[in-house]
């Protein structure tokens, strides 16, 4: 028998969600009264859903210290999985059930997350390839409101994964292309094991488009990209030689994805209104550093600089040498610099003025600028030179290169520093 609704606000489908099952009540108790919805996405799952459930049900009611349920979101499956989920609601406390008329993770993610009441909701595969000791870790970050997202990751330092070359492969070079294309931070974006604060994800639903596999992917570039807070658990993870997905043909679906979501971003669309935790005193932007901390963030912002300025000299005197048998002094030279450019804005970013509000657009178009100053003249001294020595060897050109670079570098410092990267806390007096 199909139980009574409890409700029927979902924007797709029929089903309910289940009341929340009491906090496991031990010396864990009052870290935290969140309440967790953990919803298990199903396509044709009745073999794996029953063990599923039983499993996540059991590891729920023995220890874990949040209010939670557990969801099915049942999206058009075509064999008895709706079936098996609706005895199994019946049969475990907690477990509740969603129908979804289309087929989609990322739909039945949307749809219930957003329908969910809970303060944080997560998902997780049926064929639960991670391990659950990971749950906790990843909830917690969540329910101290320490971070905004958590996600599980199978290529950060400590995780535990048995999985075959190809698909080793084809993970690594797909996370490598997502870091490389959108400057992002997390280094595993299709584990599936995630969890949100539903106060921030909500705004993030609603941009949204995938209703399939990149929809993880999609949530995490718009989540980084408006500032959030993204925790990285490593897990141990199995995989399933049962699993449904095609790789290959997903891969090519992300690669488009990825291309969409570069757009979004430089067009804008991809900022959304969220709700912002308190800045820390010295990087709210009315503070006014003393003079001691002002002198330290000088001091680390100097040495870093400087640390990055040379690996990037000698990166560019290395590739000019490089290319220079090939190509004449200027299109070496252009080359060479293009490409350090773009790599040291990237490092100083990230590292020498993390502190620093300025959005990654409005820092490559300054350093862009820049780089036109720094071509000009790094070029200017090597024609300069060739002129006056018509036989200099490529090495003393690039000695040449590399003390034209120095000015160019203390130039880009001070305009980084000053105008690109300018921080109200550090130039108030």
């Amino acid at each position: 028998m199909t139980p009574t609704p409890h409700i029927t606000s979902l924007d797709v489908g029929t089903g309910y969600l289940a009341p929340f099952q009491p906090a496991y009540r031990s010396a864990l108790e009052g870290s935290g009264t969140a309440t967790v919805d953990i919803v298990v996405p199903v396509y044709n799952e009745e073999r794996a859903l029953p063990g599923c459930l039983r499993t996540l049900h059991a590891h729920l009611s023995d220890g874990f210290p949040f209010p939670w349920r557990i969801t099915v979101a049942d999206n058009a499956s075509t064999d008895d999985t709706l079936k098996a989920a609706y005895r199994l609601a019946d049969e475990l406390p907690g477990v509740g059930v969603v129908h979804l008329e289309r087929k989609g993770r990322g739909l039945a993610l949307r749809t219930v997350w957003g329908a969910s009441e809970a303060d944080i909701v997560a998902y997780m595969d049926v064929d639960l390839s991670t391990g659950l000791d990971g749950l906790l870790p990843l909830v917690a970050p969540l329910a101290s409101r320490h971070s905004d997202l958590a996600i599980g990751s199978r290529l950060a330092p400590g995780a535990r994964t048995v999985r075959g070359p190809r698909r080793e492969l084809i993970s690594r070079c797909y996370n490598g292309i997502i870091r490389l294309t959108q400057g992002v931070r997390f280094t595993d974006a299709q584990c599936g094991f995630k969890a949100a604060r539903t106060e921030v994800l909500r705004p993030l639903l609603h941009v949204t488009r995938d209703d399939a596999w990149f929809f993880d992917t999609e949530l995490l570039l718009l989540a980084e990209h408006n500032g959030l807070r993204v925790h990285e658990v490593p897990v141990d993870w199995v995989e399933d030689i049962d699993t449904r997905v095609d790789v290959v043909s997903t891969a090519a679906e992300d690669l488009r994805g990825l291309w969409r979501m570069a757009r979004l971003k430089a067009s804008g669309d991809a900022r959304v209104d969220l709700p912002r935790r308190p800045a820390p005193a010295a990087e709210h932007p009315d503070a006014v550093l003393a003079p001691s901390s002002r002198r330290s963030v000088l001091t680390w912002e100097v040495a870093c600089f400087a640390a990055i300025g040379v690996a990037s000299t000698a990166g560019q005197a290395l590739l000019y040498w490089l290319l220079r048998g090939w190509w004449s002094p200027a299109v070496a030279n252009l080359i060479s610099l293009l490409v350090l450019t773009v790599l040291n804005t990237e490092a100083n970013r990230r590292l020498t003025f993390r502190h620093s509000s300025a959005r990654p657009t409005l820092v490559h178009l300054g350093a862009g600028g820049l780089f036109l100053l720094g071509y000009l003249v790094t070029s200017g001294a090597v024609l300069w030179f060739k002129h006056l020595d018509p036989g200099a060897s490529p090495a003393a050109e690039t000695v040449v290169l590399a003390a034209a670079s120095v000015l160019v570098t203390v130039v880009r410092f001070t305009v980084l520093r000053s105008a690109v990267f300018r921080s109200p806390a550090r130039h108030s007096s």
